[in-house]
């Protein structure tokens, strides 16, 4: 955290608290979860990705890991003030909320510790989503009835679960979507990018194995069975498309296979603590390897790693920690990640398919620095570069 935290913390204040008087006169839009998503007239299509924000209990909150000389100005609303900043700065056409929104151990009441920790999105008015973390039901509201309050909010596109599976999927907070070709194209009604969240759980409930939980074989047959269906779909009539249409994923707990990378062997970014994933090696990755279809998993969880590594052609990325309640390391900004997806300009002038997916970070400093910026996928065999903007 910068010095220029201290300077306006009475501004993030203010920020904050215009987002919570949206937010009690804001009408939950009855469309919300109807809503269609589209690339952009630009072609293009930007996800910011929040990830660890820790929310607690607001201004009385104190933060980890800053500076003493910041200590005693800094709360969650340092926290929500970034977020608002970069939301007015990269204008993003979706909003992820990758996990541990909220401190659920140390929240007075879990209702309005998402209110608050939602309402920079929530103002914005741009959709947005969240899956859930290890921390976020550690208060008085299960996992079910976090997820069950988070999808009543306004502009929010979260499910509990897709209704198809709702009868056999473990956890809450699995769904997709889709996102479609620009509007009044000839592909305004296919999909052009999939999107999957996935609850990886809390702790695993298994006695024989310690520490994190995973994302179990019922999510894994969900996200296979639709990864299929929508290939499917883009491959069939009105304007059949050749191949597969690509795909990103998000959820909290990252897979064994982060492990697999340091500092060096990463294509951007850093390490700076172990992997905190299951013990156990559920099959996710060996999943998404099979199906083709995702080219990069988001995670948050561990704060202080925020490196993208490639493997096996699918790019492993963190987000890096957001929150001041959350711990990080003194000096080392918190930082929120962004990915473009850019389409292809056909000869016509009209837009194609996608062409590729960019990546990268905003720091939570006076000039909101941009960092690490890399392109994850190229619609050819190039592997992962890093690139200028």
């Amino acid at each position: 955290m910068a010095d220029n935290r201290r300077k306006t913390s009475g501004f993030d204040f203010f920020l904050l608290s215009m987002s919570l008087v949206g937010l009690c006169f804001a009408p939950v839009p009855a469309s919300a979860q109807g809503r269609k998503l589209s690339f952009g007239l630009n072609g293009q299509f930007k996800i910011l990705q929040v990830a660890d924000m820790h929310y607690a209990n607001g201004a009385t909150t104190w933060c980890k890991n800053v500076f003493i000389s910041q200590l005693f100005r800094c709360s969650d609303l340092n926290t929500t003030g970034f977020m608002s900043r970069v939301i007015a700065v990269e204008k993003p056409d979706l909003i992820v909320f990758t996990g541990d929104n909220i401190f659920g151990s140390d929240v007075r009441d879990a209702v309005k510790s998402m209110d608050a920790a939602f309402a920079p999105a929530i103002a914005s008015k741009i959709p947005w989503v969240a899956v859930l973390g290890n921390h976020d039901q550690e208060s008085k509201l299960t996992r079910q009835e976090l997820m069950n309050y988070i999808v009543k909010l306004p502009n929010t596109l979260s499910r509990v679960n897709p209704p198809e599976a709702a009868h056999y999927i473990d956890g809450f907070g699995n769904y997709n979507l889709e996102i479609h070709g620009v509007a009044e194209s000839s592909l305004q009604d296919k999909s052009l990018l999939n999107l999957y969240f996935l609850d990886s759980g809390d702790y695993s409930s298994v006695p024989s194995i310690k520490g994190y939980d995973w994302i179990k074989t019922s999510q894994q047959l969900w996200y296979n069975q639709t990864s299929k269906r929508l290939q499917k779909e883009y491959n069939e009539e009105p304007n059949p498309q050749q191949g597969t249409a690509p795909g990103l994923a998000y959820f909290h707990i990252p897979l064994p296979e982060f492990g697999n990378f340091d500092t060096k062997s990463a294509t951007t970014g850093v390490r700076q603590e172990a992997t905190g994933s299951a013990k156990t090696n559920s099959g996710f990755f060996t999943t998404l390897v099979a199906r083709g279809d995702v080219k990069s998993v988001f995670v948050g969880h561990d704060h202080v790693n925020d490196f993208c590594g490639e493997l096996k052609g699918v790019n492993l990325c963190y987000g890096g920690g957001s929150g001041y309640h959350a711990y990080g390391k003194t000096g080392w900004e918190r930082r929120e990640r962004v990915v473009v997806a850019n389409l292809n300009k056909k000869g016509t002038g009209s837009w194609g398919d996608v062409k590729s997916i960019r990546t990268w970070k905003r720091l939570d400093d006076e000039h909101l620095s941009v960092i690490d910026a890399q392109v994850l996928w190229n619609n050819s065999p190039t592997r992962s570069t890093v690139s200028r903007l």
